[in-house]
């Protein structure tokens, strides 16, 4: 199993009977980085080494990912964002900034609106939040979404179908979600085949989560006029232009400081765009 090079793992107990498995490396001040699907914590490799230059780099597999625990259950945003603050109290940190891809996104904008004493600065890459992402999706265009309704399902058919063709299932999102395939090297995309093929019932629960609970909470924020407290960046391919919405008008709604950028590369941009993730993470830092 490929790792971080440079990294310490070790197993945290984040709630009763669940352990997340995560990398640390690096000093100063810390930031956690949550990944995406269908992935793991390696997706940050390249990113978490850089950070560590001058930072305290904490990488988790969120719960049901990877090598950190599978509940049956747990899977609400706001029950993941705990975990990862659990984590990071763990390690020493009651304050961390915290950045997040894809599903991690949404646990990171969940601890953001949960937690805002205890998150300085977040970044949130490539999604909308999930009562937006819900919103935008629409006639024949919300096809690209095809796996969001499927395991939006009742629990049974989804997890079976999926189990019975797993690595066409995941492989799929790997093969076209990215721009530049060779970002993801063979012994990292089989990590990933892996990882997700062990993972089926939990992977299934993040998703259906966010076609139940996780919605009801972000519409209790939305009605009550939370918003984001701390500074915000968020990092985005086109899909406004494709689905047609304003990605800046929504993430406006959300954040009071607030910097998007529309970046150019494909979905996993902490693999196909490193160098220019992490200087959007520094400059966030900064602020």
């Amino acid at each position: 199993m490929p790792t971080i090079s440079d990294f310490d793992y070790q197993r945290v107990p984040v709630a009763e009977g669940v352990s997340l498995n995560a990398a640390v490396g690096g000093s100063g001040s810390p930031i956690v980085l949550l990944h995406g699907f269908p992935q793991t914590h390696l997706m940050w490799r390249h990113v978490a080494r850089d950070l560590a230059a001058d930072h305290t780099v904490l990488v988790p597999d969120l719960r049901g990912y990877g090598e950190s625990d599978k509940p049956s259950d747990g899977y609400s945003k706001r029950t993941m964002a705990a975990d990862t603050v659990a984590l990071a109290r763990a390690l020493g940190h009651d304050r961390f900034a915290l950045a997040g891809h894809d599903r991690g996104a949404l646990v990171a904008f969940r601890a953001g609106l949960d937690h805002p004493g205890t998150i300085t600065h977040l970044a949130c890459l490539d999604v909308l939040p999930t009562l937006d992402m819900w919103d935008v999706l629409h006639g024949a265009s919300a096809a690209v979404g095809f796996h969001l309704y499927l395991m939006a399902q009742p629990p049974g058919l989804p997890e079976q179908l999926i189990a019975g063709a797993s690595d066409a299932f995941f492989g799929h999102f790997l093969d076209v979600w990215t721009n530049d395939p060779s970002a993801i090297p063979p012994d990292v995309g089989a990590a990933y085949l892996d990882a997700c093929r062990a993972a089926v019932p939990s992977i299934v629960a993040d998703y259906r989560a966010s076609a139940g609970v996780d919605v009801e909470h972000d519409k209790a924020d939305r009605d009550a006029g939370n918003r984001l407290r701390m500074p915000v960046t968020v990092l985005q391919q086109d899909w406004g232009a494709a689905l047609g919405y304003d990605a800046v008008a929504l993430w406006d709604a959300w954040a009071a400081d607030l910097r998007h950028e529309t970046v150019t590369c494909g979905h996993f941009m902490a693999e196909e765009a490193p160098a220019e993730v992490a200087k959007s993470l520094r400059t966030l830092l900064d602020r």
